[in-house]
């Protein structure tokens, strides 16, 4: 049997089901005697691409333990190194052809997959959601905020009316599954985001949609009306910790849906997020999500951004976007097929 992320994660989860362990009372970055390098005006320099990329997810699997034992992470890094192995291995030239009309040959190869080998280690434990309050690792949605969630996923699996309706990934103005954020959260490939600081602006290029999310410093909001794509984001330096607040979310990214989990959030969510350097290699990412008509609370979580070589290749997404006037004709077609048939009776 080919494995899977998913299948990987269920494999895990009986072995793991006995280790349910909480999370500790969390408010403050992990102490450290580090001190990151400074820009020329004293601030921590945290210049340099980074990644996120990681087998943890921001919702907690069902089955398993939001902190998990040091044995299970390595167990399951293991099964993904032996599941990646496999997979990139030749195909066999024998094997009989395809049933037709199937989905035999699946959406990618290996090779383009890139969302990581281990669990996360954040301050010290393995984690396998991103999500530390609520303390069982679920997003608290409200009973509104699901039903919203629900129907504008079906709309987008089932409506093919114009361009605007389907998602905004599938039309390559912004990357799967928040990965743009705010709040940044890893996917299936092209993890990679890379930090240019300036005395008034902070600059975040992230690889999949390659877009760049401007934060200015120590400024006010633009005005409700003025919604864009990743939000008004605007910052401040508290001590060594980067804090940048954002709202006015363009409507189209309410839903943020990717294989490994979907996030919805309204226009007026706003997100907080603190950066802390906090070794050579290491940014401390901590983000707050308050949305009173989606979420029973507000809800946080953390995340270690590792420093990553890098370099940030483009990210064509459709090479011109020819997926999305194909999948618009399909839609037409079957639309003419199911008028014709009917015309016939």
């Amino acid at each position: 049997m080919r494995l899977t992320l998913k299948s990987l994660l269920a494999a895990s989860a009986t072995a793991m089901a006995a280790a349910m362990v909480a999370p500790a009372a969390m408010a403050e970055p992990p102490e450290t005697d580090y001190e990151p390098p400074r820009m020329p005006d004293g601030t921590p320099n945290m210049q340099g691409i980074w990644t996120n990329a990681s087998l943890t997810t921001l919702e907690k699997p069902d089955g398993m333990a939001v902190v998990v034992p040091e044995k299970q992470a390595l167990i399951m890094a293991g099964m993904v190194e032996a599941s990646a192995e496999a997979d990139n291995q030749p195909t066999d030239p024998d094997a009989p052809a395809l049933e037709a009309g199937g989905d035999g040959v699946g959406g990618y190869n290996r090779f383009w997959m890139d969302f990581g080998t281990s669990l996360a280690k954040v301050r010290g434990e393995y984690r396998s959601t991103w999500i530390v309050d609520p303390a069982d690792g679920k997003l608290p949605y409200t009973e509104t905020g699901r039903k919203l969630a629900e129907d504008r996923l079906a709309e987008q699996r089932e409506n093919f009316d114009h361009p605007e309706v389907r998602a905004a990934a599938e039309r390559c103005t912004v990357g799967f599954g928040s990965t743009g954020g705010p709040p940044m959260l890893n996917v299936l490939y092209n993890n990679n985001y890379q930090i240019v600081q300036a005395p008034d602006k902070v600059a975040i290029l992230v690889e999949m949609n390659h877009q760049t999310r401007m934060i200015r410093l120590n400024e006010e909001h633009r005005p409700d009306v003025m919604d864009q794509w990743l939000g008004d984001s605007v910052g401040y330096w508290d001590g060594d910790t980067l804090v940048v607040e954002t709202t006015n979310f363009e409507p189209d990214i309410s839903l943020r849906a990717a294989t490994r989990h979907r996030l919805y959030m309204s226009p007026d969510a706003k997100v907080t997020e603190h950066f802390t350097r906090i070794s050579g290699d290491e940014i401390f990412y901590e983000f707050w999500v308050e949305d009173p008509e989606i979420f029973t609370q507000t809800w946080k979580g953390e995340m270690i951004l590792r420093k990553s070589e890098g370099p940030i290749y483009e990210y064509a997404c459709h090479e011109a976007n020819y997926s999305l006037p194909g999948i618009l004709a399909g839609a037409r077609r079957e639309e003419q097929e199911a008028a014709s048939a009917g015309g016939s009776k």
